[in-house]
């Protein structure tokens, strides 16, 4: 029987069509479970609960107080939860030399905080036997110096996953991350139709092809089902972690290029870094 069969899940930072995030509750519906779909873009998030036959609410992935609704509404709706995962993200765009205090601010309350709260109100709608997956970056394990402050709240988010493991351990509350690399969504396909960009980034991937969405959402499905697996930071980017990011110097445009159309999830604005 599948494992995700009659569950209700919920999904924030999906309203990207074509995106991580998007693909993950198109397919946690086919697998069989009642999703709910958030984000702070309303319009597009409504597109989709319609084409899955799911729940459209708005949240902001970094205000505590609108996380805890999706909580509760979740729960006032489908009478409980049994997996989250937690998809926005907010790119930080500048080495330490260029970064601003109110950058670093802005990132962090979407890429750890909001991680944080993802965790505390969605682990109290599941109550016990459940699972959380958090989508976090190569970029917090292997340097991208054009995203330092991304990277490194991206990492602060890969250590909570641990604490998180163990805290809700007890409760069968199985909590991981997935770290993607690049991923060829709809966003992505200008910055990677030039063929040098392409060939920077497949040369670093040991199978040798950028990363679909839907190679993210089969991890998410295997982490969100039965998976004896928790406090996991699970590379899901064709063995790039063997490797390395490419240099500035090695793209085409150097900095000034490098992030346009490359997908990060909800809140990402046009130019954001990869995964």
């Amino acid at each position: 029987m599948n494992a995700l069969q009659g569950k209700v899940a919920v999904v924030l930072g999906a309203s990207a069509e074509g995106g991580t995030g998007w693909s993950i509750a198109e397919a946690f519906a086919r697998a069989g479970a009642k999703v709910l779909v958030a984000a702070r873009t309303q319009e597009p998030l409504v597109k989709l609960a319609a084409r899955i036959g799911g729940t459209a609410v708005a949240c902001d992935a970094g205000d505590e107080g609108q996380v805890k609704r999706l909580a509760e509404t979740a729960v006032r709706t489908y009478g409980r939860v049994h997996v989250a995962v937690n998809c926005a993200g907010l790119p930080v765009q500048g080495t330490i030399a260029e970064v601003t205090r109110q950058q670093l601010q802005d990132g962090v309350n979407v890429n750890y905080f909001g991680h944080v709260w993802f965790i505390k109100y969605l682990a109290e709608a599941i109550g016990s036997d459940g699972a959380i997956v958090i989508i976090s970056s190569i970029t917090s394990t292997h340097p991208d110096q054009n995203f330092v402050g991304y990277a490194c709240a991206k990492a602060a988010a890969n250590c909570l996953v641990r604490y998180a493991a163990l805290e809700y351990g007890p409760r069968n509350i199985r909590i991981n991350a997935v770290l993607p690399g690049p991923i060829d969504s709809h966003m992505a396909r200008e910055t990677f139709q030039d063929p040098r960009m392409r060939r920077a980034f497949e040369r670093e991937v040991p199978l040798g092809r950028i990363a679909q969405p839907a190679d993210i959402a089969d991890a998410v499905l295997w982490l969100a089902g039965s998976a004896y697996a928790t406090g996991l930071d699970l590379h899901v980017n064709g063995g790039m972690q063997l490797r390395r990011m490419p240099r500035l110097d090695e793209l085409p445009g150097g900095a000034d290029s490098y992030g346009e159309g490359l997908p990060l999830g909800d809140r990402a604005p046009a130019r954001g870094p990869v995964e």
